[in-house]
């Protein structure tokens, strides 16, 4: 089991800066009991020049506030002061590369009445990108995105994450490193916590907005492609024609872009390093501490 935390660690909890240990929440929380909640992924970074950079942390909390407003959450945090809140956590825990959580949660509350206020706490852990660094055998899980008009789709709910946890310990068990699931339609939406494009004939390809979360990597890979003149497009389509393409890669906060080798077994025939994926990865990679996506090129 990962160590998130130790005896020292501190976390932001309601304006306050508490030792993770020593935190206590409340086992009646509404959230605890049915996820009702909302959080956020982000990602900070050691830049080029050696300074700590929080990557999009103005995006990443304008999501959470638009999550908790679809959900009904009282809301009543500043993106400025949590922004700055969270590099106050990253020096009190001594972290440049790390995994940032926000969370808002519910209060004691085991009814279904709309609360009068919520409670956040941010905390924050070295990571590894989420899903490794090697080439990923994914399954076409047998698990469905949920119905659009069952949630708010658009929100990064914790109660979603059910579906995510369950297809992702399927294919985990059936000894793949990942799953792709398709929503209601049979058309391909995303993997459990990750977006994904694939190539065919030059061009990439990723599901449309409708059955997805709108991630920002996913909103950054596509400002990519524009700036290294990738053509993109956002289409429905099956799992066939990903089985079909020359090459494929999930894309996420936690996961970064990683590509994979396979989909249910059907190999991918382009080598990683000469795809379109290779080249985003590598931008990426550059993007986040602070360097051009193109080398030689001045930003």
């Amino acid at each position: 089991m990962a160590n998130y935390y130790d005896g020292n660690t501190v976390i932001y909890l309601n304006g306050q800066f508490v030792k993770a240990a020593e935190a206590t929440m409340d086992f009646y929380s509404q959230s605890l009991h049915y996820g009702y909640s909302v959080f956020e992924g982000i990602r900070s970074y050691k830049t080029a020049a050696g300074e700590t950079r929080i990557f999009k942390a103005t995006e990443h909390y304008q999501r959470l506030k638009a999550s908790a407003q679809a959900l009904n959450m009282p809301y009543a945090y500043d993106t400025d002061e949590l922004i700055a809140a969270t590099y106050e956590l990253l020096e009190r825990n001594n972290l440049q590369d790390a995994y940032i959580r926000p969370i808002v949660y519910a209060p004691a509350n085991m009814g279904f009445q709309v609360n009068t206020a919520s409670f956040i706490a941010i905390e924050a852990w070295q990571m590894a990108p989420f899903l490794g660094d090697k080439l990923l055998r994914v399954m076409t899980s047998s698990f469905e995105r949920p119905n659009p008009k069952g949630f708010k789709i658009h929100a990064k709910a914790g109660g979603h994450y059910v579906n995510s946890i369950l297809a992702s310990q399927e294919a985990k068990a059936k000894g793949f490193d990942e799953a792709l699931l398709t929503d209601m339609n049979g058309h391909v939406a995303e993997g459990p916590g990750a977006n994904m494009f694939y190539e065919k004939d030059g061009k990439l390809f990723t599901p449309a907005l409708g059955n997805i979360l709108p991630g920002i990597t996913r909103a950054t890979v596509l400002e990519i492609c524009k700036e290294l003149d990738i053509e993109v497009e956002e289409k429905f389509f099956t799992t066939d024609a990903v089985k079909d393409a020359d090459s494929a890669f999930f894309c996420g906060t936690a996961a970064e872009v990683i590509g994979w080798q396979s989909l249910d077994d059907t190999i991918f025939p382009k080598a990683w390093n000469s795809t379109l994926g290779c080249r985003i990865q590598e931008a990426y990679s550059r993007l986040v501490i602070g360097l051009p996506v193109q080398e030689g090129v001045t930003a």
